[in-house]
């Protein structure tokens, strides 16, 4: 069965005891992990590798040896409790081991969890996931955390005590950093914050978050809004040989455009704009908003918007241009 987002949400917090094997995939492989030690944690408890109830496999040693996952599936735990087999990096190589394993399975026997990064839709095990009942796939896509997700990660790592500008600032930095990346300045507050016993306030998170990349896209897209179309490719090159990767400026050109449409609707003005902005913004960033908003009419916002939107869907197809050269060639138009 093919999860959606939202049902594979709400599976990763409460797995259907009738599923017998699960698959997990992504572009993003921070993303992959968080959601597969999620799964785990939920089906085996805090303790559940230390009591041996979990078996890790390979997907290069599956495909060498399918007997493998039968074997660990059916193997019985020397400690009581539910058991799961996880097979990292599987790729579609592992499907017939998969597909036989199906056949065999009862509930008495361990979960089996399946994970993988850039598994094609039309490969051979997400068609085997989503086609039988017993299995379930879940496609983890880059779109950026939603607020109620920041606010659950924030609880989960003992941040419930933030002040309501530090939390609007994380879920400004949750828009613009790679998931993997927002996940270690979560894990950054919360070391800092052992040693305090205050709110979380802002001047902590801006003093920790990571400011060179947001500065720099933030460069771009100001670029891009000006018409100035000679700086577009150079910054995109400094920006790869920093690791922000195309799926990571379209999503932030998606917000950035998102503000500006909300800025430039606003019957009372641009300020009336900018001040009803959630979660707010400041800084260069507001000007930037500013000075677009008085330069571009609501049409030709929507129509970056249409644009952007189609970026986002042409670089999750995959097709054989170069991303990077979808990416620029969008916000050349944009700039025009």
């Amino acid at each position: 069965m093919k999860l959606s987002t939202r049902d594979a949400k709400a599976f990763l917090k409460r797995p259907d005891p009738a599923i017998a094997a699960i698959l997990i995939t992504g572009e993003d492989g921070a993303r992959v992990a968080q959601a597969r030690a999620d799964l785990l944690a939920t089906l085996l408890g805090p303790q559940g590798e230390a009591e041996m109830r979990l078996e890790r496999l390979s997907g290069p040693d599956v495909r060498r040896d399918p007997a493998l996952v039968l074997d660990a599936l059916k193997a019985v735990g020397f400690f009581p409790g539910p058991r799961a087999v996880l097979v990292e990096d599987a790729t579609d190589g592992v499907a017939p081991a998969v597909s036989s394993a199906m056949e065999t399975w009862t509930p008495a026997d361990a979960r089996l969890i399946l994970t993988g990064t850039s598994l094609a839709a039309k490969g051979a095990l997400r068609k085997l996931m989503e086609s039988r009942r017993e299995t379930a796939a879940i496609t983890l896509y880059d779109d950026p955390l939603t607020e109620g997700e920041v606010v659950d990660m924030l609880r989960a790592a003992g941040l419930e005590r933030t002040e309501a500008a530090a939390r609007d600032y994380l879920v400004s930095l949750a828009h613009s950093l790679p998931p993997g990346d927002f996940r270690g300045l979560v894990e950054r507050l919360s070391l800092h914050q052992l040693d305090s016993d205050g709110f979380l306030d802002l001047a902590t998170v801006a003093a920790l978050a990571p400011q060179a990349e947001e500065a720099e896209v933030d460069d771009l897209l100001a670029a891009v809004t000006a018409g100035r179309r000679d700086q577009i490719g150079p910054l995109l090159v400094g920006l790869g040989a920093q690791g922000v990767g195309p799926v990571t400026v379209t999503i932030q050109s998606l917000r950035h455009f998102r503000a500006l449409l909300t800025v430039a609707s606003d019957p009372g003005g641009v300020q009336a704009g900018l001040a009803g902005l959630r979660p707010p913004v400041g800084g260069p960033r507001r000007q930037a908003l500013a000075r677009a908003a008085e330069s571009w009419r609501r049409e030709r916002i929507e129509d970056a918007l249409r644009t952007l939107i189609d970026l986002d869907l042409a670089l999750r197809s995959g097709g054989r241009m170069p991303d990077r050269a979808l990416v620029e060639r969008a916000l050349m138009r944009l700039a025009t």
